[in-house]
């Protein structure tokens, strides 16, 4: 793939995983133009005014439950990159009609908008929370890649691929643990749900990363899971406040204990890379020859954040922080 000659769109560009995105393909892809949707005029200038100014970076009011300012948007545009959700998961449980409009309803949109202008590419940011979803976010989530990959066969004859990306909790992003321990270890006491809750742990450029390396590789259909180590919650708070008093507090509604990111259903169709899972579709249209020289999966495999064999250590978590 020539990044120098594709113009780039990222959904929601004007978050945590929007700007490390941004920063990372300007550094080192110099996209003909790369192009930040979000519908946070603040926040575009904010990245404006901490160096987001590239001559070849562009800024587009937008929301994605606007098909119309979607299809304006998407004008000559070669590769889409859907990161825009509501994905917190109190919030969605307390706006569920909100979250459906813009987690399951933008995607689709994204999808018509894509198809219409031909956009050659299309990713779409999911969660390990989409796996047996038990909360509102995962179930929405869940729909997104589901509409994602048949979008494939929606297009029609149209030479137009849609993949998904699936990973799990990204150190420091807003809504993650880091910040919150950091502010609470100031009280000399941090808090935890439960001492047996276990997540799987990615930086934000090791996951622009990914998605970046997938969006070369996809052939329109995968679901894209990188492998990723896990860490317990009470290592974490060690780590990060070791002279600090612990209080449990208890799980919340709509929270896991450990996170799935492939089910033991989902296994039957997956196969392994050395550094990937890619969960394949079962339908007419894919080709069958399509990661042919992958190795599929052990009968009973599931990928879990508690049977995990890749375990953090103290200093490796430390570092993952700092970073």
């Amino acid at each position: 793939m020539n990044w120098s000659e594709s113009s780039v769109l990222v959904t929601g560009g004007t978050g945590s995983f929007g700007r490390k995105f941004t920063e990372i393909l300007l550094e080192e892809h110099n996209p003909r133009k790369l192009t930040i949707l979000s519908r946070d005029e603040l926040k575009q200038h904010e990245m404006r005014m901490q160096g987001f100014d590239h001559s070849n970076l562009r800024y587009f009011i937008g929301d994605v439950r606007d098909v119309d300012r979607l299809r304006r948007a998407f004008i000559e545009v070669d590769v889409v990159v859907h990161a825009a959700a509501l994905k917190q998961v109190p919030a969605c449980e307390y706006n569920p009609i909100e979250a459906v409009a813009t987690n399951i309803n933008g995607a689709r949109n994204v999808i018509d908008a894509a198809i219409d202008l031909g956009v050659k590419k299309i990713v779409a940011l999911s969660t390990d929370k989409a796996t047996a979803p038990l909360n509102l976010y995962g179930a929405t989530k869940l729909v997104a890649e589901k509409l994602i990959v048949q979008a494939n066969a929606y297009r029609g004859g149209k030479d137009i691929r849609f993949s998904a990306v699936r990973y799990g909790n990204v150190v420091g992003s807003r809504g993650s643990v880091v910040p919150v321990f950091k502010e609470q270890r100031k009280t000399g006491k941090v808090t935890i749900t439960d001492e047996r809750m276990t997540r799987f742990w990615v930086t934000l450029d090791q996951g622009v990363r990914f998605v970046i390396s997938c969006i070369e590789m996809m052939q329109g259909g995968e679901v894209f899971i990188p492998k990723l180590p896990s860490i317990n919650i009470t290592d974490l708070a060690e780590a990060m406040a070791p002279d600090c008093e612990r209080e449990i507090i208890g799980i919340r509604p709509g929270e896991k204990l450990h996170e799935c990111l492939i089910s033991a259903d989902e296994a039957r169709q997956t196969v392994e890379l050395d550094d990937r899972y890619v969960i394949l579709p079962t339908h007419p249209w894919w080709g069958a020859s399509n990661y042919s020289a992958a190795r599929s999966l052990p009968e009973g495999f599931s990928y879990t954040s508690d049977q995990n064999e890749w375990k953090l250590t103290r200093d490796e978590l430390l570092d993952m922080i700092d970073e």
